[in-house]
């Protein structure tokens, strides 16, 4: 017989002149024993191999062999971990990019032996072959960074191969917004208009077209003027949703002035008579931006509309998105601090408003070097 035993678990082959290492990982589901062979040059080197394999043990950081792709791990993932706590929207992205990138290019590779290499060959590809932004594909990478976490706590393997590869930065986009003359000139355009009332409640109160959507008059308290905002209304490729705000801080409540209080009187006086003359075939949503027909707008359809309105307005272009960044900019330049804007946006924290708005928090610093150096004059 051409293998010696040396001790437990090493064995030497003197035909071949190598070290074995028999690795035992225990049972699987099934009660098969798992096993792992490991060749190597010399005694020590598989002695310090088995040291390795016996402290990791010890530890409970083996990883046993799986027979299971990454494709076959995401869908577990989505299934399990994904669509019970993730909202609907961020289920439906997942899905779309699994199904029209990661399946296609690394579905069938086993999870375990999925590599940074892998990824990065990945990552290079969507952008210069699929001619993806780099913004796009980071949302690959942090989907699949959370995927392959999971993966880990759950002991299928041990390392994450997201840890050890250059995604692509994020570029930040420059911000678009409406000084407070072209704002003006947008509300005497749109007046009449059904999107008034629409472009009043972002520009006026810095909405988010999901919070505008999901408004509903029973969170519009004409006589406190308080708007409560805790709704949104929004959408999962051709599915309407509707859902609670953003976060937490997203819930709030916002004052009425004079134009946006007399606004919504009128829409509801609209919307009463068109009740009346509807009869029964007026869908009574509760909802404040409906069409004339009753129906809910969806968020899509109503940025769509608007981006007409502008295109031939004359106006320079602005997405409905940008009346939002225009309610914080001219915000900034009547004097309001960063943190109140912030929380009129409902943003989470100060530090949220600096990164998206830095334009403000430049202004902000001129202003300071200004009163330092108008006080040292």
């Amino acid at each position: 017989m051409s293998r010696i035993r040396y001790e437990r678990g090493i064995s030497y082959d003197n035909e071949r002149h190598l070290y074995y290492l028999y690795m035992d990982l225990g049972r699987d589901e099934e009660g098969r024993r798992i096993r792992q062979y490991g060749t190597y040059p010399t005694l020590s080197a598989t002695r310090r191999a088995k040291n390795q394999f016996l402290m990791k043990k010890a530890q409970g950081a083996l990883v046993r062999p799986v027979h299971m792709s990454l494709d076959q791990w995401l869908d577990t993932w989505m299934q399990e971990v994904v669509i019970p706590n993730r909202a609907e929207t961020t289920a439906y992205g997942y899905r779309k990019i699994i199904d029209n990138h990661l399946s296609p290019a690394l579905g069938n590779i086993p999870l375990q032996d999925l590599s940074p290499n892998d990824l990065q060959h990945y990552y290079a590809m969507l952008m210069q072959k699929k001619g993806l932004s780099p913004n796009t594909v980071r949302r690959h990478h942090d989907l699949l960074s959370a995927a392959l976490h999971a993966a880990i706590r759950q002991d299928l393997i041990s390392r994450c191969p997201t840890e050890r590869v250059e995604p692509p930065h994020v570029v930040y986009k420059e911000t678009r917004f409406y000084t407070a003359e072209n704002l003006k000139k947008l509300y005497q355009l749109v007046e009449g208009h059904w999107l008034e009332t629409v472009v009043h409640l972002a520009g006026s109160l810095g909405l988010r077209r999901e919070e505008i959507c999901g408004l509903r008059w029973n969170s519009v308290d004409f006589q406190a003027r308080k708007i409560h905002i805790r709704e949104a209304r929004t959408a999962a490729g051709a599915k309407v949703i509707d859902k609670e705000t953003k976060n937490r801080s997203s819930t709030r409540v916002l004052h009425m002035g004079d134009d946006i209080y007399h606004l919504l009187r009128q829409e509801r006086r609209r919307q009463n008579e068109k009740r009346l003359s509807m009869g029964a075939d007026w869908p009574n949503s509760g909802m404040v931006a409906v069409d004339k027909r009753g129906k809910p707008f969806s968020p899509n359809s109503l940025s769509m509309s608007f981006t007409r309105f502008i295109r031939n307005s004359g106006l320079p272009p602005l997405t409905l998105h940008g009346l939002r960044h225009t309610f914080a900019t001219v915000a900034s330049t009547q004097g309001a601090p960063l943190f109140d804007i912030g929380k009129a946006l409902g943003h989470s924290t100060p530090a949220t408003t600096g990164k998206i708005y830095t334009h403000l928090a430049d202004q902000l610093h001129t202003d300071t070097l200004a009163r330092v150096a108008a006080a040292l004059r």
